[in-house]
């Protein structure tokens, strides 16, 4: 039975139709993939499931005990609350019981002497006992720690905008629910926490769409993609990889494909499954097919590769940076740095935020000064700069008047002359948009208007600052065929570990020390080569401080003097569990139900550990 039905479901913007008259279901086990332009309207839509928003026509169905959990884009968190306040925000018994635990527990560390305030925790330990919320708490402390977070009790004011993401993730991923509805998760996050957060999707027992640029990602988690264009639904079954083909069956039925936007897709594919993590065996008739579109694909890379366009000579020098040093007050960002650019250079820039990637980029583009050391730049060097805080747009402009401001038309490699409107085109601004007034654009379509114009400025070095956030997959796919054919250098910060696969083979690691790290290779074989050494760059950075031994608190000695206990248990559990899956033979339904709740058991065990471990350095030597 579906969990929610939507039927003949519109929704316009002035002039534009966003959904017409689209009408699909949701089932209690989809991982529902969503993409499409920017623009097209995936965020509105996240916003009308959630109830956020409503539809100017059609209808949604579900359940009278339905409930979801929605992560915004751009979450908007209580200032004043802290952090655990903010987590266990909602109606539900279980998450107004944890609220006034935490709030009693605060008390209690204040006042530990205090019998009213002893009698009120008793109570609501009782309460939390016969609702069965130990679990939700464990859960919302483990979840906020594998995302970073771990002072519990700061006020969500004194948090970074990526932490502030990562608390309002947590929030939903903890909501009991029906429906997990996620904008944009992966922004913020590092691979690490990507990969758990891919693995905790793995066990979520409920329903799940999302929107993401993240390819690596979209194609583990995912079952289903729902695609929107031009007002309309198309529904794939199966990952992205499964879309991608898919997409380009589709598209070679319609009378009217573009070819060039097919022939991108193909070669997408392709690199998917070529792909870390994506090697495995494939059907024989699917490798078929491959095999099929590969002649195609050659018939036309030569025009593909020919619209490139034409960047402006670039000499055998570069840029030099000589013992560069960089510092802002309480924090030395670069000490000492060198780096020889040279022609066609594919360099990738990655690590935390705040760590001095973008900084780098700036003190290359010339926008900042280093406090010491050199850069030399090359006579011939023309730089296009795509930054993350983009310049503002001339809203009162049209689109197609803003390109033509910069250029009216550009030069191929081969000779040949493209109109703005042709280059309009390419990165899917049809005609009719392009008379648009920019303000009436989406923010992910500023952004991509943003690209194009850093591009028709013909740079022959081209720096980008984590492009892929704004980006739609669409948009990407043709960025990365354009940096492909493109003849100059790209140096790009970036934790999009696709997109870093395919353009750079040349990494700098920023590991919040003035040393900046070098790595021969794509982000991938990095990544392996970190998980195959005891001593990685990640770990040797979060490796805890000794710290002296400090005194349990009322709550944490009660918690001591059980956690072993409570270890043992769910080990205990855990493993009867294993038992009776062992014992299910063929019976898959039992088996996923059993998976589901070992799981979950195992989450609490890793938990528990985490909380032993942190507890025994502080309890006093005797």
């Amino acid at each position: 039975m579906s969990i929610i039905r939507v039927e003949d479901l519109y929704k316009s913007y002035g002039e534009k139709t966003i959904f017409d008259r689209i009408s699909f279901s949701i089932e209690p086990n989809d991982r529902i993939g969503l993409i499409g332009v920017n623009g097209t309207g995936k965020s509105t839509l996240l916003k009308v499931l959630s109830g956020i928003e409503s539809p100017e026509e059609g209808t949604l169905y579900h359940a009278n005990s339905f409930e979801q959990a929605f992560l915004p884009q751009e979450p908007e968190l209580d200032e004043e609350a802290t952090v655990l306040d903010e987590i266990y925000f909602g109606t539900s018994k279980k998450m107004k019981t944890m609220r006034e635990y935490e709030k009693v527990q605060a008390e209690l560390e204040k006042a530990p002497g205090d019998e009213k305030v002893q009698e009120r925790m008793i109570a609501v330990q009782q309460r939390i006992e016969e609702e069965d919320a130990w679990e939700a708490s464990t859960l919302a402390k483990q979840v906020l720690t594998k995302l970073g977070i771990t002072e519990f009790f700061k006020k969500t004011k004194e948090l970074s905008g990526g932490q502030k993401k990562r608390v309002a993730m947590a929030k939903a991923l903890i909501q009991p629910g029906d429906l997990l509805i996620l904008d944009e998760p992966t922004n913020h996050l590092d691979h690490q926490s990507i990969e758990w957060l891919e693995k905790y999707l793995a066990s979520f027992s409920g329903a799940l769409i999302v929107v993401t640029h993240d390819r690596y990602f979209l194609n583990r988690v995912t079952n289903r993609v729902f695609e929107l264009d031009k007002g309309n639904l198309y529904e794939y079954s199966g990952n992205y990889e499964m879309y991608l083909e898919k997409k380009a069956e589709r598209e070679e039925n319609e009378e009217n494909r573009n070819t060039k936007l097919q022939n991108t897709m193909r070669r997408e594919l392709e690199w998917l499954r070529r792909g870390p993590k994506a090697r495995g065996t494939k059907q024989k008739a699917r490798v078929q097919r491959i095999h099929h579109t590969k002649e195609t694909m050659q018939q036309t890379s030569k025009e593909e590769l020919s619209f490139a366009i034409g960047a402006q000579r670039l000499g055998k020098k570069v840029m030099e940076l000589e013992n560069v040093s960089k510092a802002f007050p309480g924090r030395q960002l670069l000490d000492s740095f060198n780096l020889l650019i040279q022609p066609g250079s594919r360099i990738g820039i990655i690590g935390e935020n705040g760590s001095g990637k973008s900084t780098l980029l700036n003190i290359m583009a010339g926008r900042e000064q280093p406090d010491s050391g050199t850069v030399d730049t090359g006579t011939t060097v023309k730089i296009g700069y795509y930054t993350q805080n983009h310049e503002e747009l001339d809203e009162s402009k049209r689109v197609i008047e803003y390109i033509r401001s910069i250029a009216e038309v550009v030069q191929t490699e081969d000779g040949r002359t493209i109109t703005a409107e042709q280059m309009l085109e390419r990165f899917l601004f049809n005609r009719n948009v392009q008379w648009n007034y920019i303000s009436r654009l989406s923010g992910g379509e500023k952004r991509r208007l943003y690209l194009l114009s850093i591009l028709m400025t013909e740079p022959n070095v081209l720096m980008l600052d984590e492009p892929t956030n704004d980006l739609d997959t669409q948009t990407l796919g043709i960025l990365e065929e354009y940096l492909a054919a493109f003849s100059g250098c790209v140096i790009t910060v970036s934790h999009d570990r696709y997109f870093l696969d395919r353009v750079v083979d040349h990494l700098l690691i920023f590991d919040n020390t003035p040393t900046v790290k070098r790595f021969q290779g794509s982000y991938s074989d990095f990544l392996t080569e970190q998980a195959e050494k005891p001593e990685t760059i990640s770990s040797a950075k979060k490796a805890p401080e000794k710290k002296k031994p400090a005194k349990l608190s009322y709550n944490e000695k009660k918690e001591w003097e059980s956690i072993e206990e409570d270890i043992l248990e769910t080990e205990e559990q855990s493993g009867e569990i294993q038992k009776k899956i062992d014992a299910a033979g063929s019976d898959f339904e039992s088996i996923q139900k059993w998976m589901e709740e070992k799981q979950k058991l195992d989450r609490q065990t890793e938990y528990l550990f985490e909380r032993w471990e942190e507890l025994s350095a502080k309890v006093e030597p005797e």
